[in-house]
């Protein structure tokens, strides 16, 4: 008798990466490095708005992971930007410590607060979970205001933060710290990068396109989302340190409401969880307002009617991210 055979499917072959993908790798790094070359063929002027993008950039890739990856609204992520501000200025300027020794505890005191805060809200949903952040970043700049314990300086905040000392070497100059915001900027992009690639970053997503889908496999929703809160304000924290040293003063001015809206429009605009899209939507925000530095008191009318355009013609975002990639 002949014994018959069912057939079995070829194995697959292993998925290959988009061209857009390709690009990207090459295309990113890239850049990055033409970046570096800033402080010798710019103006001085434009060494510092390059060195104010890197800050401002790391600070809406932390909140890209809350919002675009976790798909919760945080309209108060100003508040982790300015808690790391200030513990690195009131730890150098009180307490004598090296401005760079501060960055570790502004890091982890954001993401410890970051923690703390949202553990009782992130069952909240969207517009309850929106209203609860803009009345911590109420709180927080009239606590900084109101001079609290004596530390923060008041209404008029905190100056005279000086530049760090990295092997013997004072970095002093626009120069100086436009390298050392672009270094740091690159390595929240490859944190970033590693974490749409590790698990937790795949579970940002599920419990993001489908919570309860994603409950009914075990995952722990509300630890994931605390800790994706965690992890954007210990990345804002980082970013507060950075701007403490370029302006060398923090202030309660420069962690308004208004501020966070910027970094939830950024987003929104930008694209969510696009690394490309967040720069994207930085770049537009503080670039290129000066390239039209004549219409630069307009930034925010302009920025108000590009999100209004976007969100009608692209609401996905200018440059979202990429389909099935979880």
């Amino acid at each position: 008798m002949t014994q018959t055979h069912t057939p079995t499917s070829a194995p697959r072959a292993p998925a290959v990466p988009g061209t857009t993908t390709r690009v990207l790798r090459i295309l990113g790094p890239l850049l990055w490095l033409l970046g570096l070359a800033i402080p010798s063929v710019m103006s001085p002027a434009w060494i510092t708005i390059g060195g104010i993008f890197a800050i401002y950039a790391i600070v809406a890739l932390s909140q890209d992971i809350v919002l675009g990856r976790a798909g919760m609204y945080d309209m108060g992520h100003a508040v982790f930007f300015g808690i790391g501000a200030y513990v690195s200025a009131i730890l150098s300027l009180t307490y004598n410590w090296p401005i760079l020794w501060t960055m570790p505890v502004a890091i982890l005191v954001s993401a410890l607060l970051g923690a703390i805060l949202s553990a009782p809200i992130v069952k909240l949903r969207g517009d309850y979970l929106l209203v609860v952040t803009i009345g911590f970043n109420a709180i927080f700049v009239l606590a900084m205001k109101n001079n609290l314990f004596g530390l923060t300086g008041g209404a008029d905040g905190l100056f005279g933060v000086s530049g760090p000392t990295l092997f013997g070497y004072a970095l002093v100059s626009q120069s100086d710290l436009f390298y050392l915001n672009w270094v740091f900027m690159a390595l929240v992009l490859w944190l970033m990068r590693n974490l749409d690639r590790s698990s937790l970053g795949r579970t940002f997503r599920y419990l993001k396109y489908d919570e309860l889908a994603a409950t009914t496999l075990g995952v722990n929703a509300r630890n994931y989302k605390v800790a994706a809160f965690a992890l954007s304000a210990g990345l804002a924290g980082l970013a507060g340190t950075l701007f403490a040293m370029q302006l060398s003063a923090v202030s309660p001015g420069s962690f308004q409401f208004t501020d966070s809206v910027v970094l939830f429009a950024i987003v929104l605009v930008g694209g969510q969880g696009s690394v490309p899209g967040v720069l994207l939507g930085t770049a537009m925000m503080f670039v290129v307002p000066q390239i039209f530095t004549e219409f630069a008191q307009y930034r925010y009318l302009v920025f108000g009617i590009a999100m209004i355009l976007v969100m009608v013609l692209r609401p996905q975002g200018i440059w979202p991210a990429r389909k099935g990639v979880l």
